[in-house]
């Protein structure tokens, strides 16, 4: 089974994801972030993007790691991914499901104040990357996001928090 954890840059998916997986028995993390990196690492590099989720070669990409990782371990991963073009997301999923891997979908979601605090907080200069995302992860919360998985309001939660209600919904 995939646990996927969505939601925009700063939000918290990474810290929680941590602790999610030690909430479920025989459950790794895995950063799809890194098949990213992977990918900007080509030399000469690919067509330029602002977001490397863009590439054709990322989405599939994804798919296949999780699901070679899972052949290999069994259990559980733990996926703490923003994904916010819900076709990249039917694309992904889809993918999965073709595998017969399940995947349950959360979402982590703060207030735009909130979010900006959180983001604010990681550095002394708040990351224009991150912060570029605020409005199109909002947009994507009204249009699809938020119809699509559980949403886990973190607005008042700890990390800690988030996970154990994750953990929960899972039945662990």
């Amino acid at each position: 089974m995939i646990v996927w954890l969505n939601g925009t840059h700063g939000a918290g998916k990474t810290t929680t994801s941590a602790l999610v997986q030690q909430l479920i028995p025989d459950s790794r993390v895995f950063d799809a972030e890194k098949v990213g990196e992977t990918l900007m690492d080509i030399s000469p590099g690919l067509p330029a993007t602002d977001n490397f989720q863009h590439w054709p070669p990322w989405r599939p990409l994804v798919v296949e790691t999780a699901k070679r990782v899972l052949d290999y371990t069994g259990g559980t991963l733990v996926m703490p991914m923003t994904v916010l073009v819900e076709e990249y997301w039917r694309e992904i999923s889809d993918g999965l499901a073709q595998h017969a891997i399940p995947v349950r979908h959360f979402v982590i979601h703060a207030d735009q104040d909130t979010l900006y605090a959180r983001i604010a907080g990681d550095h002394a200069i708040p990351s224009p990357f991150r912060l570029n995302y605020l409005e199109p992860y909002a947009q994507a919360a009204r249009a699809w996001l938020h119809a699509e998985a559980g949403v886990i309001d973190t607005t008042h939660l700890t990390p800690s928090q988030s996970a154990q209600q994750i953990a929960e919904a899972l039945g662990n």
